[in-house]
């Protein structure tokens, strides 16, 4: 193999490799050991340690905006087909003669699939040894069953009725009408199985060509983007489309079914054809072990019981808030709609279907509206807030590179000039304590929805809970990337002592290595956190509107409202669990310098000043220099780059 065939991608890095000073020498974190003509320095500390086999390993090499912005790109795809569903596919269901508390049932596909696919399509990708890459067989097969389960269920009507025609059936018989809900429902849990088959490979693709100081940067620049797909997805949902663009389809929601479509194929297109990922075959062999139903859950359940302490309190917030954020996804333009219909259903309670459906129309355009704003909401703090935030998970691999100043350590010498930039993060304020205050300001929005009677007013809330959504899909995967992203590094650089032993020692050295979980298992474990929880909240939410709800026309339906309160109740209680996380790297640093560097217990360091332990909590961070780490962070975030 070339060395071509291996690193982060297609894309140039914003940094030379040939400058030591400007990779922090994270090159020096190589994937295998060259066990032939071994030096008898340290192969970390050796710049030549960067060919192994044959091959250069630049997966810590500072990335480009360029590069970053491809990478995430297709998240942005997915999370147009994404918008699509939760902003249409309630009302598309109820137009087709669903029940609410039916309704609430059928949307326990999306957190069902979540609980068993993305955990099994991360272990099935840990294990794939393809040359195209781990992650990217996965991306192309879910985004092509997701591309055909959205045209299947926009065209589900249409299909069940030339199906009904060709068999001799009336098309609006009964049994015909119960039969394309049927299909429709079938429709919902494949579309539901597809993307979490792409979420979950996009995120571990995302974690696996970002480099451990970038994957804060990176998981940034998804949430960005990510907010941008919703907004071009509620855009198009609030416009009326069957006037602008017909020929794509007969209904608004088919329509909005073909653009998604189109804009999920394109976006993975680009990240999958620019971006290259590692030869998985240097990994060596897959694991040896059965891929069954059994073997599944007894992996799942040994990697959730050797998860990190960091990534434990992760999971341990993200179950509880997401009992509340789940009934926010998949009922706010029906929220919206039941204010909006309310005076006119009480001023003429005796309207045509005909009139109804159209009154409904018009309601779930409204509700698209307040998810826009919503949306934009989302991405100006996903583009603004990050300035105003102490970079915390974001730190600089360590390195061996004779002249860079140690990870952990802190030489005043050696640290650049501050930018302009650092000067507005606002002191203690950390990633940590503004996804606290965010939660803190959801639960307080949902409490208010029992008392707000105005569309105005229902919009402002939700648009307020957008900070909140941009915190959510920000903060916990930049905790957990740069957690795995740590660990990897870690773990080849123990590879490489470990070779460079053997080598010393004629192949005596122990070749016993821990059992360690990759990003695809540990971001599969993670979604269970997030999936399990919104089955608590589907099933509470079907009992609350068999309790509550009134039939379809009915004034004074507020049971959407009390299910909102009651998940912002278990938001407040996911915000005591932040306190448990921690702003520091959960690594130590002077165990991963003496990994990388390959030094054993009784070898003598070289001499450093340690930081003080009073030292903030920026300070403590294993990064080469905090004005470099913390640079490169804003570059990622004002697009410093790109101009």
């Amino acid at each position: 193999m070339g060395a071509e065939d291996t690193g982060g991608g297609g894309l140039p890095a914003s940094s030379s490799s040939s400058n030591p000073r400007r990779t922090g020498g994270s090159q020096s974190i190589a994937r295998g050991a060259n066990t032939q003509g071994y030096d008898e320095q340290s192969p970390l500390l050796n710049n030549d340690a960067n060919n192994v086999h044959g091959e250069v390993d630049d997966s810590q090499v500072k990335k480009s905006i360029w590069y970053l912005l491809i990478l995430t790109i297709s998240i942005g795809g997915l999370q147009i087909a994404w918008s699509v569903e939760l902003s249409n596919g309630s009302p598309y269901l109820l137009s087709l003669g669903l029940s609410k508390s039916l309704m609430a049932l059928v949307w326990i596909a999306g957190p069902l699939t979540g609980t068993l696919v993305q955990p099994y399509v991360g272990m099935l990708s840990d294990n794939c040894r393809l040359p195209m890459g781990k992650r990217k067989p996965f991306m192309i097969g879910g985004s092509i069953a997701t591309i055909l389960s959205l045209l299947f269920l926009a065209w589900a009507k249409e299909i069940v009725g030339g199906a009904a025609r060709l068999m001799g059936f009336d098309p609006e018989s009964k049994d015909v009408k119960t039969t394309t809900i049927v299909v429709a429902v079938i429709g919902v849990y494949v579309l539901d199985f597809a993307i979490n088959t792409v979420q979950a490979s996009i995120r571990a693709f995302i974690v696996d060509c970002a480099p451990a100081h970038q994957q804060e940067s990176a998981n940034a620049m998804a949430s960005r983007i990510t907010g941008f797909g919703n907004i071009v997805g509620y855009i198009a949902g609030y416009v009326d489309l069957t006037r602008h663009l017909g020929f794509l389809g007969k209904t608004q929601f088919q329509i909005l079914c073909a653009i998604a479509c189109f804009a999920l194929a394109l976006t993975v297109f680009v990240s999958t054809a620019f971006i290259k990922e590692r030869d998985p075959r240097l990994d060596g062999p897959a694991k040896k072990e059965q891929q069954g139903v059994f073997s599944f859950f007894f992996t799942i359940f040994k990697s959730i019981k050797r998860l990190p302490p960091q990534i434990k309190r992760v999971c341990e917030v993200q179950f509880c808030a997401w009992v509340g954020f789940f009934p926010l996804l998949f009922y706010t333009s029906s929220y919206i709609g039941e204010i909006y219909v309310e005076p006119y259903l009480q001023a003429n309670p005796h309207m045509s279907p005909e009139q109804l459906n159209k009154l409904y129309e018009q309601a779930t355009r409204i509700g698209t509206f307040a998810l826009l704003i919503n949306s934009i909401v989302s991405l100006l703090t996903n583009v603004f807030l990050p300035f105003f935030i102490a970079p915390t998970y974001d730190s600089q691999p360590v390195t061996g590179i004779p002249g860079e100043s140690p990870a952990g350590y802190y030489d005043s010498d050696e640290d650049e000039k501050p930018s302009w930039l650092d000067k507005l993060a606002i002191p203690g304020l950390t990633l940590k304590r503004a996804w606290f205050l965010s939660l803190l300001l959801f639960a307080g929005c949902m409490f208010a929805t029992l008392f707000v009677r105005t569309v105005k007013a229902a919009t402002v809330l939700v648009g307020l809970v957008g900070i909140t959504w941009a915190m959510t899909l920000w903060a916990p995967w930049a905790i957990i990337s740069a957690e795995i992203s740590r660990r990897d590094a870690l773990i080849r650089a123990q590879k490489m002592r470990l070779a460079a032993a053997r080598a010393n020692n004629d192949g005596t050295a122990d070749d016993e290595e821990e059992e360690i979980d990759q990003a695809g298992v540990i971001l599969g474990i993670h979604n269970m956190a997030i999936a399990a929880p919104q089955i608590i909240a589907t099933v509470g939410s079907s009992i609350i509107f068999k309790l509550w709800q009134k039939p379809r026309g009915t004034p004074g339906d507020h049971s959407i409202s009390i299910v909102f309160a009651l998940g912002g109740a278990c938001v407040l209680i996911a915000s005591f669990f932040v306190a448990k996380i921690k702003d520091d790297a959960s690594m130590p640093a002077d165990v991963m310098i003496e990994a990388e560097q390959g030094r054993s217990g009784t070898e003598e360091a070289p001499e450093r000043r340690p930081l003080s332990r009073r030292k903030s909590t920026k300070d403590q961070l294993p990064r080469a220099t905090q004005a470099r780490a913390t640079l490169t962070r804003h570059k990622s975030f004002g697009g410093a780059e790109m101009h």
